[in-house]
C-alpha cells in the first residue's frame, strides 16, 4: 500500500497503530488493499460468469412438441437477443439494390461464363446503407445466399476477383458457381484510418471500436447494425421470392468476424433456412478477453453460442471449425493518433471447447436437430475455411441441387486486381457514426417522453415514490443489480493518525466473498457522549485512494484536486468517511467492466452495494446520526454521487463535484475534444444510457432530497455551457416541486478540484451542523 504522507502530521506509535474502533476487530490486512479489492471482484465475477450459466435455463421455457410450438416459444429470447445486440431500429423498404456506377467506372466489376459481379449497395436506416457485391449466376437460380467475409476481408476477395483469400475459401464465388445468388457485404474493418475526427483527432481505435462506442451508450452496436445490413439484404430476397411462383431458399454464410454476424443474423430471422458459420463457434464464458466491439451488454445472462444456435432451430446450422488469424490488441498508435484502444485478442478456438459447446447446442434445439460439425478429423481446426465438406452441408441443409462440377469450378483465369469501390470503407464507417449523432440528437425526445413525461411534479413528500419504477430500471437494466451484500459486515479497523481535532481509523467490511468495502473514518474528539453527528462521505476520483481525500501535504499530487476536503470536513465538526472505489489499476480495473457487461451488470453493480454496506455500518456507529449521511465526491467520484445516491436513497444528499454535465453528450459526440470517444477510457459507456438516463434524470432520482454541483470555470470534464444546459433541468424541477433552495449550483474561477466554499455551506445548511 501506498505510504500515507498524511502520517507525517502525527505519526503513532505501535501500539496506537494497533488500536481499533469500538466493536471491531482488528485490522490486519497488509499491502495494496485497493489492488487486492480489484483482485478480489475480479474473483466474485468469474465465479458469476460461471453461475450465470447454470442459471441459464431459467430464462427459457421451450416447447418441443412441434417446430412451430418450440419458435413460439423462444420468442422472447429472440426479442431480448435483439435488444442487447442494438439491431432495434426498424429498417427502410428496400424494393431492388443499387448499382454502384459512374461515368467513370460500369457497376460491373467482373464476367465470365460462371457469373457476374456488380458493385452494389442498398437501404438500412435513414443515411445507412450496407455496400459490397452481387454475383448472379449463369442460368437457374438454386438459392439465395449472403456470404460474409472477416473484417480484415474485402468482397472482392471473397468473390475471387482480387488477391488475399486462396481460390479453394473463396466460398462466394463458389456458391455462385453452385446455382446461388449471392450478396457479399463490407463489414466495417478493423484499421484505424477513420477512427476520429478532424476537428479533434485521430485515434489507435479499430472503426469495430470506434463505431461501437458510439453506438453502445445509445443501446446500439456495431453488431446490431451489421446483421440490420444483412436483413435488409433477406427483406430483399423475400421481396424477390415473392415475384417467383418457387421460392429460391435463403441462406447466410461467414468467416470469422463474418460468421459472428451470419450467426447472430439467421438467430433472428427465421426466412433464413439455413446458416454456415466459420471460425466463431466455441464457449463463450471468456468474452471479456475478447476485442470490445464483441461486448454485449447482458450476452451471458440468457446466451452462450450453444443458445443462440437454439434460435436457429429447428433450421439447419453448420458449423465450421476452421483457423482464424491471431490477433492482440487494437492498431499501435502512429503518428499524429491517440492511443487508448481497449485491448483484446482473437485465436482460434480450441477444439475441445467447440465439441464441447455444440454437444450443448444439440440438447437445447427443437426436436429435430439439423445441425452439423465440420472439423479436420474430429480433433483439431480446419486450415481452411469455405471447405468443400461445409458448403455441401449448407447446401444440402437449404434443399440445394448444386449445379453439376461446381466444385471445380475455377478461379478466374488471371490474378485480378479489382480493387473496393473507391472510399467504401469510409462511408461505411462516416454513415454509422452520423447515424450514431442523430439518435444522439433525438436522445434528449427520447428521455422527455420516457421520463419527464411520466413524471408530472406534484408534492415532493411522494416525489421519491413516484420514480421507483425508473429507478429500478436505472439499477436493474443500465447499471445492473446484483443481490445485496450476503456476509456479515465483520468490520476490521486500525487507528492511523490523530490529529488535534479527530482521529482517523481505515475500515474493512465484508460484502460478499472475496469483495470487500474499505475506507478511512475520520472522528471528530468532540463528539460528546449520546450525541450524534452528521456524515460527510467524501469520494475520490479516477486512480484514488482514500487517502486522497484526507491529506492536505500541498506537495501532494493529490491535494491539488481534493484540498483535503475529507479532513476539513472533520476539522468543522462532521465525521466523515473516505471510502475506496475499485475504479483504479488502468487496465486491472476496467476488465472487471470487460467482466461484468456480458452478465448485464457494470462496476456501478458492485459499488453500489459497497455503499449500502459502508452505511449499514456507519448507522450501528453511536456518534452516527443515521438521518443526516451525505455523499461528495468529485470527478469520478461526482460520476458516483450521480449514480450511488440515485439508487441508495439512506444518502441524504448528494454534491456532484468536477463531473456534472451533458453526460450522453460527453459519450457519443465527435464534434469536440471533451468527448470520450477520444480517450483511454473504454471501460466509461453504458449500454443503452443515452435513451434512458442523462445527469439531469439521475438528479431526479435523487430529488427531493438535496442536490448540489460544484463546478469549476476552468475544468476540462465539459465546457460551463453544458453544465449550465443540463443543471437547468434541475432546477426547474426543484422549483416545480416547491424545493427550489435544496439545489444549487457554484461556478468557481478554478480547474477541477474541490473549491470547498459553497459546498460547504451546502453540507452545514442541509446536514444542519453548525459552523465554527
Amino acid at each position: 500500500m501506498r505510504i500515507y504522507s498524511i502520517l507525517a502530521l502525527s505519526f503513532l506509535a505501535g501500539e496506537l497503530h494497533a488500536a481499533s474502533l469500538p466493536n471491531t476487530r482488528p485490522l490486519t490486512l497488509d499491502g495494496d488493499l485497493s489492488a487486492q479489492m480489484v483482485a478480489g471482484i475480479d474473483r466474485f465475477l468469474m465465479r458469476e460468469t460461471t453461475a450465470a450459466a447454470k442459471r441459464r435455463t431459467d430464462f427459457w421455457k421451450r416447447d418441443r412438441r412441434t417446430a412451430k410450438t418450440y419458435v413460439a416459444s423462444i420468442q422472447k429470447n429472440r426479442d431480448r437477443f435483439r435488444t442487447i445486440i442494438g439491431a432495434v431500429d426498424k429498417r427502410l423498404p428496400i424494393n431492388a439494390l443499387e448499382f454502384i456506377s459512374t461515368t467513370a467506372a460500369s457497376s460491373l466489376r467482373y464476367e465470365d461464363e460462371v457469373m457476374s459481379v456488380h458493385a452494389v449497395r442498398w437501404p438500412v436506416l435513414p443515411g445507412v446503407h450496407g455496400e459490397g457485391l452481387l454475383i448472379q449466376p449463369k442460368g437457374a437460380l438454386r438459392a439465395r445466399v449472403i456470404a460474409i467475409p472477416d473484417a480484415d476481408q474485402t468482397p472482392e476477395q471473397l468473390a475471387g476477383i482480387a488477391p488475399g483469400i486462396p481460390p479453394e475459401a473463396q466460398f462466394a464465388r463458389r456458391l455462385a458457381a453452385a446455382g446461388c445468388q449471392v450478396v457479399v457485404p463490407a463489414l466495417i474493418s478493423r484499421s484505424d484510418e477513420f477512427s476520429g475526427d478532424a476537428r479533434v483527432r485521430f485515434t489507435n481505435q479499430t472503426h469495430r471500436e470506434w463505431i461501437y462506442r458510439q453506438a453502445f451508450q445509445m443501446g446500439r452496436h456495431v453488431i446490431g447494425y451489421e446483421v440490420q445490413k444483412v436483413l435488409s439484404v433477406v427483406d430483399w430476397f423475400a421481396a424477390e421470392n415473392a415475384k417467383q411462383p418457387t421460392a429460391a431458399p435463403i441462406a447466410v454464410a461467414g468467416y470469422h468476424e463474418g460468421g459472428l454476424i451470419a450467426f447472430y443474423a439467421a438467430a433472428l430471422d427465421t426466412r433464413i433456412e439455413a446458416a454456415m458459420v466459420s471460425g466463431y463457434f466455441t464457449e463463450r464464458n471468456r468474452v471479456w478477453e475478447e476485442p470490445i466491439y464483441r461486448n454485449v451488454f447482458g450476452l451471458l445472462e440468457q446466451f452462450g453460442d450453444a443458445e443462440i444456435a437454439s434460435l436457429i432451430s429447428p433450421r439447419a446450422l453448420v458449423i465450421e471449425h476452421s483457423k482464424i488469424p491471431t490477433l492482440t490488441g487494437p492498431p499501435k498508435a502512429g503518428p499524429g493518433r491517440s492511443g487508448g484502444a481497449a485491448p483484446g485478442i482473437l485465436a482460434t478456438p480450441r477444439t475441445a471447447n467447440v465439441l464441447t459447446e455444440y454437444e450443448r447446442a444439440k440438447k437445447l434445439g427443437a426436436k429435430e436437430i439439423r445441425f452439423a460439425l465440420i472439423t479436420k478429423d474430429g480433433k483439431n481446426a480446419l486450415e481452411t475455411f469455405g471447405t468443400d465438406r461445409a458448403l455441401e452441408a449448407l447446401l444440402r441443409f437449404a434443399n440445394v441441387i448444386p449445379k453439376p462440377k461446381w466444385k471445380t469450378a475455377k478461379p478466374p483465369a488471371k490474378a485480378l486486381q479489382s480493387k473496393p469501390p473507391l472510399h467504401r470503407q469510409q462511408r461505411q464507417v462516416s454513415e454509422l457514426v452520423e447515424y450514431n449523432q442523430r439518435l444522439l440528437r433525438f436522445s434528449e425526445y427520447e428521455r422527455t417522453e420516457s421520463f419527464w413525461k411520466k413524471l408530472p411534479p406534484g408534492e415532493p413528500t411522494q416525489w421519491h415514490a413516484q420514480c421507483e419504477t425508473h429507478r429500478k430500471q436505472l439499477w436493474k437494466e443500465v447499471i445492473g443489480q446484483f443481490p445485496a451484500a450476503n456476509l456479515p459486515a465483520n468490520p476490521r479497523s486500525r487507528k492511523i493518525l490523530e490529529t488535534d481535532k479527530w482521529i482517523a481509523y481505515e475500515v474493512v467490511l465484508d460484502v460478499w466473498t472475496d469483495v470487500f468495502a474499505w475506507g478511512y473514518l475520520l472522528v471528530p474528539k468532540d463528539i460528546k457522549k449520546g450525541e450524534r453527528r452528521p456524515v460527510v462521505v467524501c469520494q475520490h476520483g479516477l486512480e484514488g485512494l482514500p487517502n486522497d481525500a484526507v491529506t492536505r501535504d500541498k506537495n501532494e499530487r493529490a491535494f491539488r484536486y481534493y484540498k483535503g476536503f475529507a479532513a476539513e470536513l472533520a476539522d468543522r465538526g462532521f465525521v466523515t468517511f473516505a471510502p475506496h472505489n475499485p475504479y483504479r489499476g488502468r487496465d486491472a480495473f476496467r476488465v472487471l467492466q470487460r467482466k461484468a457487461n456480458p452478465l448485464g451488470r457494470s462496476l456501478f453493480s458492485i459499488i453500489v452495494p459497497q455503499h449500502n454496506r459502508i452505511i449499514d455500518w456507519l448507522e450501528t456507529q453511536p456518534f452516527v446520526d443515521n438521518s443526516r449521511i451525505g455523499f461528495y465526491g468529485l470527478s469520478y467520484g461526482g460520476k458516483t454521487a450521480m449514480r450511488v445516491p440515485a439508487l441508495v436513497p439512506r444518502y441524504c444528499l448528494s454534491i456532484c463535484s468536477a463531473d456534472f454535465n451533458e453526460w450522453i453528450k460527453k459519450n457519443v459526440t465527435v464534434d469536440t475534444r471533451y468527448s470520450y470517444l477520444f480517450t483511454g477510457e473504454y471501460e466509461i459507456f453504458e449500454f443503452n444510457l443515452g435513451h434512458t438516463f442523462n445527469y439531469a434524470e439521475m438528479a431526479a432520482l435523487i430529488a427531493p432530497r438535496p442536490f448540489m454541483v460544484e463546478r469549476g470555470h476552468k475544468d476540462g470534464v465539459a465546457p460551463d455551457e453544458w453544465v449550465a444546459y443540463e443543471f437547468a433541468k434541475v432546477r426547474r424541477l426543484y422549483a416545480n416541486l416547491g424545493i427550489a433552495e435544496r439545489t444549487e449550483i457554484e461556478f468557481f474561477n478554478g480547474p477541477h478540484s474541490i473549491n470547498g466554499k459553497a459546498t460547504y455551506d451546502f453540507l452545514h445548511r442541509h446536514l444542519k451542523w453548525p459552523k465554527r
